[in-house]
């Protein structure tokens, strides 16, 4: 009887496409071997000596390798704390997150391949625990897509310890967005699949994969809970209490779980990793030794993701995502890869038949280490060496996906799901009769965005609560009708006759003699999701004065109108001011309800704090997809374009005219020493994402260049789920410097950025990719926090 491959095993991918391409080549025993063009492996030495020099890591190991040609090399030191060590190739490193695809991934599919897993049952097949609050949807391909909705990763602040601790809170965690519709890389999703693995093959991870994997590729170094006879090979991490952690895996979680999970855990030398690589390349077989079915290869590294997600991932691999720095600019789409935390690295291309591996200890003394702009300059060298490999036309390689396409894709996605009537805190007061105020005598913070649906103020609405006593007001910048664009004082509201206590004049929170004769406070204001909007230093001064005070404080919450996962930007750096009220990004993707849970439990405030939730929203969706009615928030912000550009172009208001006094505020920048046509030409070449420049000439009538007219560019976003603001912010803010240095001055920029080495960086002419390095640390920690305190 002939027996067919699984459905899910009969796939068409890349990778399956360049295997049968290679096995149809005669290959002639006078067939030439490869080789590597010299010049090109001597700009990835000095590139790797020159990261050394920086303190970008303290060594390396890089492995090159195409068509059985190899070149390979080690860098630095090994270790710094507590003496100097050289580093050597057999070093053996943490590998991070790269145990995600060296150990947890071909784990599952070995399991798949043999009928023992279902890519598409429901991960509570397995884990029935794993269920409530739609978490019973989510299927094994989300999980190794990261598409299941799963938060980042479970909290490490409490003495728990063990896998079954870890699964217990993993199963009690929320969905952040629903299974299937958006993609956020989470170490949850692996962790459950190495619990997966163990309890459907009955063994350990770390035994399985040992007996599975590691001894049939003869990986003689790479495993879990190394040995002590490995000690002294191994690269330390980070220094904790003056002693380096070796041999001991360096992810708290993973540590927690004592050292073994599906997500981190694992040690492996470059020699093993080449190993890895070169046994998916040949199709799933090492040395006469199979160890899974072409098809499998295929289809762990073939795009399985949905086509309404812009971002590419294979099952565990990466391959076209804000993740695929590694694979730089020459390997074709349709390769794949991984990174991990501590500096590890590995990009595979199989239609060249080559794979670049680079492994350091880049948090080693500590985590100032980043080797995010090399792991992308080896990666395009890596191409570049190879001389026998037109690059240039690769069948069978992935199109880019044109943004047109990905956005009609989105759309279509969402139009076939039920159309959304999203209900702010107001709304959801209102319809619940205002049970949470009732007996209560409250003070209201609002202004002309506090409203419900049908555009009803929600000091009406307050003030007509059955057995809710509305007594003051106060407001924020631009006054309670949002008009004004300067300080703001006391008043009365002409329609119910209440004081007005204003929060932008000579005090910024309410005096205790303002809170004597209140019960609470009632925070409803709409925010636009960016740090130095200061709605949320409002929001935060008041919530403080709250808790000194023994207030009661409600927020009644609003959508984020530029979406609730996006974040931008480096994290605020020193003191906080009035424009800079907390350690967050530029845009920080959260509600004004999440942000007041942050801020009161990081901040100390001990408020009895209360957030009226919002109704029928997802994290993702912007202002535009809720189908409630757009108010200006404020004077110059007037349409949701100018709101996703805010975070980056308001950056410059003081440095350049961002179109204050124009029809199109934070669309438009310029001044009067700018050539348009020149500056819009140098703008399109960087190729930022999502946008586009055109050459105007505008004469704003208020603020920067009041009454002159400008050369600039007006900011087209063509995709704004692609579109970073801050980056086509600090682009402009680049560009201008270069063209104009004696007539731009960059430090117009710092009370707003509030991040002197991005502003040191702007000003050494350092790229976006290095920019970004600076924030990976900072940017990381922001993220862990930011999970405790969201709410959907």
């Amino acid at each position: 009887m002939k027996h067919r491959a699984p459905w899910f095993l009969r796939v068409h991918s890349p990778a399956l496409a360049a295997l049968a391409i290679l096995a149809s080549i005669p290959c002639p025993a006078s067939l030439v071997a490869p080789t590597f063009r010299p010049e090109k492996l001597a700009e990835m030495d000095a590139s790797v000596e020159r990261a050394i020099a920086e303190k970008r890591c303290p060594g390396g190991v890089l492995w090159v390798e195409h068509r059985g040609t190899t070149y390979h090399k080690a860098y630095g030191q090994r270790a710094l704390v507590p003496t100097p060590e050289p580093m050597t190739e057999d070093t053996i490193f943490d590998a991070a997150s790269l145990t995600k695809v060296i150990a947890c991934t071909p784990a599952v599919m070995l399991l798949i391949e043999r009928g023992q897993i279902n890519l598409d049952a429901p991960a509570c097949t397995y884990i029935p625990e794993l269920t409530g609050g739609g978490k019973e949807n989510i299927t094994v391909r989300q999980l190794m897509t990261h598409t299941s909705g799963l938060p980042p990763d479970i909290e490490t602040r409490t003495d728990w310890h063990g896998q079954k601790t870890a699964v217990a809170k993993a199963c009690a965690e929320e969905l952040r967005t629903p299974p299937g519709t958006a993609i956020r890389y989470s170490d949850i999703n692996f962790f459950l699949l190495g619990e997966i693995v163990q309890r459907v093959s009955g063994r350990p991870l770390e035994e399985f994969v040992a007996r599975e994997i590691y001894r049939p590729l003869k990986m003689n170094d790479t495993g879990f809970l190394p040995p002590a006879s490995k000690l002294a090979r191994i690269a330390p991490t980070e220094v904790v209490n003056g002693k380096p952690w070796r041999g001991v895996v360096h992810d708290p979680t993973a540590r927690h779980m004592g050292g073994v999970a599906g997500h981190a855990g694992l040690f492996i030398t470059a020699a093993d990793l080449a190993r890895y690589a070169r046994m998916l390349l040949n199709g799933g077989s090492l040395d006469g030794k199979r160890i899974f079915k072409p098809e499998t290869v295929a289809l762990m590294t073939s795009v399985q993701t949905p086509k309404s997600i812009a971002e590419r991932r294979g099952l565990g691999w990466d391959i076209d995502s804000g993740y695929s720095g590694p694979r730089g600019k020459i390997f074709p789409l349709g390769s794949y890869g991984h990174t991990g935390w501590t500096g590890t690295s590995i990009w595979i291309d199989p239609f060249s038949q080559s794979f670049v591996i680079f492994l350091s200890n880049r948090n080693h003394p500590d985590e100032s280490g980043n080797v995010l702009a090399l792991r992308a300059r080896l990666g395009t060298l890596a191409g570049e060496a190879i001389s026998d490999y037109n690059f240039a036309y690769v069948p069978g390689s992935l199109a880019p996906r044109p943004e047109a396409e990905a956005r009609a894709e989105r759309a279509g996605t969402r139009n076939r799901t039920p159309q959304l009537k999203s209900l702010n805190g107001i709304d959801v007061l209102v319809r619940d009769r205002f049970a949470p105020l009732k007996g209560l005598k409250v003070g209201l913070i609002t202004n002309h965005t506090g409203n419900d649906r049908e555009r009803n103020p929600t000091i009406d609405l307050l003030k007509n609560a059955p057995d809710v006593e509305l007594a003051v007001l106060f407001s924020p910048e631009h006054g309670i009708r949002g008009v004004m664009d300067e300080k703001v004082g006391d008043s009365v509201d002409e329609k119910t006759g209440l004081p007005v206590y204003s929060l932008y004049g000579e005090r910024h929170a309410p005096t205790p003699e303002q809170l004597t004769n209140i019960d609470a406070l009632v925070f409803d204001i709409q925010d636009v999701g960016c740090r130095f909007y200061t709605y949320t230093a409002t929001m935060g001064l008041t919530l403080e004065a709250a808790g000194a005070n023994g207030k009661k404080y409600f927020v009644l919450d609003r959508v984020d109108p530029i979406n609730g996962t996006a974040i931008e930007g480096p994290v605020l750096e020193g003191k906080p001011t009035f424009v800079g009220f907390h350690e967050v990004p530029l845009r920080y993707g959260m509600t004004i309800g999440e942000l007041a849970q942050m801020c009161n439990a990081e901040r100390g405030y001990k408020a009895d704090l209360t957030v009226i939730k919002v109704e029928n929203w997802r994290r993702d969706l912007w202002f535009d997809e809720t189908g409630l009615p757009w108010t200006n928030p404020s004077p110059n912000m007037r349409n949701l374009t100018e709101a996703t550009l805010y975070p980056g172009i308001g950056l410059l208001e003081r440095a350049l005219s961002v179109g204050r006094g124009t029809d199109t505020p934070f669309e438009v920048i310029g001044a009067p020493y700018i050539d348009d046509i020149v500056l819009a030409d140098k703008l399109n070449q960087a190729r930022l994402e999502g946008v586009r420049f055109v050459p105007i000439r505008f004469t704003p009538n208020a603020s920067v260049y009041k009454g002159t007219n400008c050369g600039g560019v007006n900011i087209i976003v063509t995709d704004r789920d692609r579109c970073n603001s801050v980056d086509v912010g600090l682009q402009i803010a680049e560009t201008v410097l270069q063209l104009y240095p004696e007539d731009f001055n960059p430090d117009r920029m710092a009370h707003l950025l509030l991040h002197q080495p991005t502003l040191d960086a702007i000003k050494s002419g350092k790229s976006l990719k290095e920019i970004h390095a600076l924030w990976e640390r900072e940017r990381g920690d922001f993220e862990k926090r930011r999970t405790k305190y969201l709410i959907y």
